[in-house]
């Protein structure tokens, strides 16, 4: 009798099946909110890395641009015909917004006989922004520009000029040379004092940049 007792305090003491199915049913409801929670913070790391990837690219794109209109150099050229070309340009053509010349063309070591400056041209291309330089300043028709894709989703680029310390309220310019400056001309023409740089990315909407030429 004593020992029936004792396994019976036994039996009675363990789990019945009914608690062992709630407890796995309480384990697996805490499971699947543990795993909503984990693909949660996975889905938000993963576009927080994609945004910082683009605000990289952004970055990039703006400081070249900003970099490139801020030194301009007053350096005229001579097309792939011979014709004498501005220093700066713009509209270049229908798909050249503007093209320039401008300083600041590192060269590492000495790698190449070629000076610092470069010939630049931007232009839009199937919503990417276009980047091409020429290896040379007075090109041919044997030499074709480099192009590099500066920055996508990009819906449109304008480039405007202040030919002068503008006050509030006075209008930019939007063609360079200014009127009466001929943009094949040979003669030295001035330079804007600076430029405003905008543009309008599908996913970021408006950016300007206001840059000072330097002189």
């Amino acid at each position: 009798m004593t020992a029936h007792r004792a396994g019976h305090r036994q039996v009675a003491g363990g789990f019945t099946l009914l608690e062992l199915l709630v407890a796995m049913a309480i384990f697996g409801i805490i499971g699947a909110l543990a795993m909503g929670g984990l693909n949660a913070v996975m889905r938000q790391e993963a576009i927080a890395r994609q945004q910082l990837q683009r605000l990289h690219e952004v970055q990039r794109a703006v400081r070249i641009l900003a970099s490139d209109f801020a030194q301009i150099n007053p350096r005229r050229v001579r097309d792939a015909l011979g014709s004498c070309e501005a220093a700066l340009v713009a509209p270049c053509d229908v798909t050249h917004p503007v093209c320039l010349s401008h300083d600041g063309w590192p060269n590492p070591f000495a790698r190449f006989v070629r000076g610092t400056l470069q010939r630049t041209q931007y232009r839009l291309e199937n919503d990417k922004l276009l980047r091409e330089y020429w290896r040379v300043m007075d090109r041919t028709l044997m030499n074709e520009p480099r192009a590099e894709v500066l920055l996508d989703q990009v819906e449109s680029f304008e480039i405007s000029f202040a030919p002068k310390v503008l006050q509030p309220g006075e209008p930019w310019a939007r063609q360079w040379p200014p009127p009466g400056q001929g943009r094949g001309s040979c003669e030295s023409a001035e330079l804007p004092k600076a430029v405003r740089i905008h543009l309008k990315l599908r996913d970021w909407g408006e950016i300007e940049r206001v840059v000072e030429v330097v002189q």
